[in-house]
């Protein structure tokens, strides 16, 4: 039976499958705080080895993942530097300035991608008038970058020009896995360069609820000083590790659906009048496009689509985001593009 509602907003907006559900009811747990929760202490190795990693630890989100190594790896003062598009700048509540202190440089990429030659201009020489460069970090696959994907080769020589430059380096790997399902690239060769790199379970995986950060030893200790300081354990956590340990077993392959699924989107989407695709190049899951020749603005055309059963987001004056998920089928695609037709002023 159709979903009564096509929600494109997010692939943070899946449910749990009956699978999941049955397996997180299965779930051996215990107290995660006392290293007691034997699910959760299989989640973090499982995903540390996967980074190329030494330990982890399981977070509920991944902007907590990105504020508490931002807090690790960085004093107050220091700079952050990474893409002008980047979650960590305009997604996290100015947490960077509120919990870690630092200054964060944007720099200019393409479709949220910038190369070594960025990062050798960004690191300045040392000065007390200057903020000191400290940690260079890429989000993996870049979201306002349309879902794009940063080449292995691009990521190796931006974190060993990070690191000749003295900076440490981390990874937002909020959708990781869609660039290991598109590219063929696997998540350690992808990670294992950086000095912290963390993966959701929610985003495309399809879990309710978590994040696991992961790096060495001495920094996942430190990390887990930062989570007790910013409210602690989550006690029985092993219901939402095994969510977490599903998703890992049975939901990253099918990723490719959800790339298939926005290249069709995409396609359907050109066909229409007044619709402009921002990039025609869908790597992965997310797709972004300009309705001002629908004469709408964006605001007013996703408010028009909602009120038909279609959920999709606002990300500029007249600029629209979609993103399809393990909720989103071919026929919700289909249909998705029957609404969107039908809105025309």
């Amino acid at each position: 039976m159709p979903n009564a509602f096509l929600d494109f907003f997010s692939d943070t907006k899946t449910r749990p499958t009956p699978a999941m559900r049955a397996a997180m009811m299965a779930a051996k747990v215990g107290d995660e705080q006392k290293g007691e929760d034997p699910t959760v202490t299989r989640l973090c190795e499982r995903v540390a080895d996967m980074l190329g990693q030494e330990d982890a630890v399981l977070l509920p989100s991944g902007t907590m993942c990105n504020q508490i190594a931002l807090a690790v790896h960085c004093r107050p003062g220091d700079e952050v530097i990474c893409d002008q598009s980047s979650h960590i700048i305009n997604s996290e509540g100015g947490g960077p300035a509120a919990l870690a202190g630092v200054m964060l440089r944007g720099l200019p990429g393409k479709r949220g991608i910038f190369g070594a030659a960025d990062v050798t201009g960004a690191i300045q020489p040392e000065s007390r008038y200057r903020p000191r460069p400290r940690l260079l970090c890429v989000e993996q696959t870049s979201n306002f970058g349309g879902g794009s994907i940063w080449p292995l080769e691009t990521v190796r020589q931006v974190t060993a020009t990070a690191k000749a430059g003295g900076l440490v380096t981390h990874l937002d790997g909020a959708r990781l896995f869609n660039a290991v399902v598109a590219s063929g690239v696997s998540a350690r060769d992808y990670a294992e360069t950086f000095d912290s790199a963390w993966v959701d379970l929610t985003k495309g995986l399809g879990g309710p609820v978590g994040a696991v950060l992961a790096g060495p030893r001495d920094f996942i200790r430190e990390a887990w000083r930062l989570k007790q300081r910013l409210g602690g354990a989550m006690r029985q956590a092993g219901f939402l590790a095994a969510a977490g340990l599903h998703a890992l077993d049975h939901h990253v392959a099918r990723l490719a659906e959800d790339h298939a699924n926005a290249r069709a989107l995409a396609a359907g989407l050109a066909q229409l009048p007044g619709i402009r695709l921002a990039d025609d190049r869908i790597e992965t899951n997310i797709v972004f496009f300009d309705v001002a020749g629908a004469g709408y603005s964006a605001v007013d055309f996703v408010a028009a689509a909602k009120a038909k059963g279609l959920g999709a987001g606002a990300f500029g004056p007249s600029l629209v985001r979609m993103i399809t998920h393990l909720d989103v089928s071919a026929d919700d695609v289909r249909r998705a593009l029957e609404i969107i037709a039908s809105l025309r002023k």
